[in-house]
């Protein structure tokens, strides 16, 4: 007979949490290092803002890919939220402006949970405020409910101009039940050409001739926000139809519907919604 193994002493276990403790903070210390040299090679090779929607929807689904054990994934999610956003905002200062229509808390959660309490948080009343005061600023984000508010009006207009503002994400990147910070909103800002992700394009539509018929053909094949617009039948669109499916065909299912589209334009683009479910982490390709 062998003796089973002596569980370790408390004290042991203690030390073993700070010496990983420690390990953090300096990794985090020599990230703020590699951060500091990238800000001299950007002064020289960069402009734009400093936000990269790309590269952080790639980073948030390779860690909803690799987490594992009895930490949650929504405080996982948070700390790389924090640390991603912070070294953005310690390379090129910015402020996130949030429209409040909404709902002041759900919007403070989704601003605080994203950002973190470094990154200033200015309110809004109103989507086009949002978009206005973005509009001005030389690098600034603006988070504006994706989904229709009550007296909001066709706000994604004002982005239609190529000098705009332009939407460049939609968050959470991460999508599941409960989750802490779970508004769906669009983050507005001026970035790089070539910081943009293209998976999912947003456009501003207007058309007369809109009715509950046009809205049922489009409900299932792509994501729409309509508000009243121009003529009695008229109605200003902000449509996000899945990657696997153009605008021209968007636009085929209205016309055949009754309705007739007068104008479009891109206003926006943003990573495929990535979701976790029992089964695991996949991305969503057409709407619910």
């Amino acid at each position: 007979m062998t003796k089973p193994p002596a569980a370790p002493a408390l004290d042991d276990l203690r030390k073993e949490i700070d010496r990983i403790d420690e390990a953090m903070h300096q990794l985090l210390m020599q990230r703020g290092e590699i951060i500091d040299r990238l800000i001299s090679v950007k002064k020289s090779q960069e402009t734009g803002s400093a936000f990269r929607p790309v590269r952080e929807a790639e980073m948030m689904r390779r860690l909803v890919k690799r987490h594992k054990g009895i930490l949650p994934l929504d405080t996982a999610e948070s700390i790389w939220r924090v640390i991603i956003s912070t070294f953005t905002y310690v390379q090129a200062p910015f402020s996130v402006h949030a429209d409040l229509s909404a709902g002041d808390a759900l919007m403070r959660d989704s601003a605080r949970f994203h950002f973190g309490f470094t990154v200033p948080f200015v309110p809004h009343m109103s989507a086009a405020g949002v978009v206005e005061a973005v509009a001005k600023s030389k690098g600034d984000l603006g988070l504006v409910p994706a989904t229709a508010v009550a007296g909001a009006g066709a706000w994604w207009t004002m982005l239609e101009d190529a000098a705009a503002p332009k939407i460049i994400a939609r968050l959470p990147f991460v999508e599941r039940a409960d989750h802490p910070a779970a508004l769906p909103v669009f983050a507005v800002s001026r970035p790089a050409s070539d910081a943009m992700v293209t998976e999912v394009e947003v456009w501003s539509v207007t058309v007369a001739g809109w009715n509950a018929a046009v809205a049922r053909a489009l409900a299932p094949i792509a994501e729409v926000i309509a508000v009243p617009h121009g003529t009695f039948d008229g109605a200003a669109l902000l449509i996000s139809p899945p990657p696997d499916k153009p605008i021209a065909a968007i636009v085929e299912v209205m016309v055949k519907s009754g309705a007739s589209v007068r104008s479009s334009a891109l206003v926006g683009s943003h990573a495929t919604r990535y979701t976790v479910t029992a089964g695991g982490a996949r991305p969503v390709q057409t709407v619910r």
